[in-house]
């Protein structure tokens, strides 16, 4: 898999999710087009999870809609063909979509072991057949996300797994830092975060040392967040706040979010922002901590001798 820059893109609009960490990867080639004008394809944030403030993804059906792959697996190689439908609660492909940050669905495809990610943007037939390439030169256990909003439907975001033939050598999650490098670009995530309270996560761009006050904008926004919960994959995908042409917010060299995570524990993390008409994803891991005691007991912990 292609492991630094990449074709474009964690769709979702909410206030939940999360960062910090390591690396930067990707499953397909940049998409590196003009820069989207300021203020295009800006609609609305929209809440990728579930009530409750809980990850999506984690199911194939939701709602009354599915997401069908047309093959569950596939062999390793570059460029695959991957073929979906939307059904809808009749078993019929929907064909019909509102378009949110410029596309009509937006895909996400990560291994289970979060080393491979890719954001990509399938194409829609006439039938309701959706048609993407994945480099899948990695093989293994893919999650795919798909991310749309039906007409006169809710937004949503289902989950199915995509078998990759071949020799599967599973990697660790990258340890939790606030730092990470990609292309030359170095990107940092400040802020804490809380299970089920918002945060405010800045994550603040760098090239060869110097702030980047640039950015262009890409799928209406400065950055689009994608964040996965390491034991299960279930997913949350964040907007920035603000959008470019809003006379509000800045090019850079932070992209400010709203971010709530739903459970303590480990998170991967993927950003994806343009630069120099170059789409790149600085990838993090991040661990969630317990939410802070309310209570009014303030004896001190025992020492671990027990005293």
């Amino acid at each position: 898999m292609k492991t630094s820059t990449k074709v474009a893109g964690f769709v979702l609009g909410l206030a939940a999710v999360f960062t910090l960490a390591v690396g930067a990867g990707a499953l397909v080639g940049p998409e590196n087009t003009t820069p989207d004008t300021p203020g295009d394809g800006v609609v609305p944030e929209r809440d990728a999870s579930v009530a409750g403030g809980s990850p999506a993804g984690l199911t194939a059906t939701d709602n009354g809609y599915t997401f069908a792959l047309d093959t569950a697996d596939v062999d390793a190689g570059t460029q695959v063909p991957v073929h979906f439908h939307i059904l809808d609660s009749d078993g019929q492909p929907v064909t019909r979509y509102i378009e949110s940050h410029d596309k009509q669905l937006h895909l996400i495809a990560v291994r289970r072991d979060l080393t491979e990610y890719a954001h990509v943007h399938p194409v829609l037939d006439d039938t309701g057949t959706w048609t993407v390439p994945l480099d899948l030169d990695e093989a293994g256990t893919y999650r795919l996300f798909a991310d749309f909003t039906p007409e006169g439907g809710k937004p949503l975001t289902l989950g199915a797994d995509l078998q990759v033939a071949g020799h599967f050598d599973p990697r660790p999650l990258p340890p939790p830092t606030a730092t990470t490098t990609v292309d030359g670009y170095t990107v940092t995530l400040d802020g804490v975060l809380v299970p089920d309270q918002a945060s405010t996560m800045t994550a603040t761009v760098l090239r060869d040392e110097h702030p980047v006050t640039d950015l262009q904008p890409y799928l209406g926004a400065y950055g689009h967040l994608v964040a996965l919960r390491a034991t299960d994959l279930g997913y949350l995908h964040v907007h920035p706040n603000g959008h470019p042409g809003d006379g509000i917010t800045p090019a850079g060299p932070g992209i400010d979010f709203s971010v709530t995570t739903p459970s303590a524990g480990d998170y991967r993390l993927f950003l994806d922002f343009r630069h120099d008409g170059v789409v790149r994803t600085a990838e993090f891991t991040l661990t969630a901590g317990p939410a802070p005691s309310t209570g009014t007991d303030t004896t001190p912990a025992p020492d671990r001798h027990g005293h």
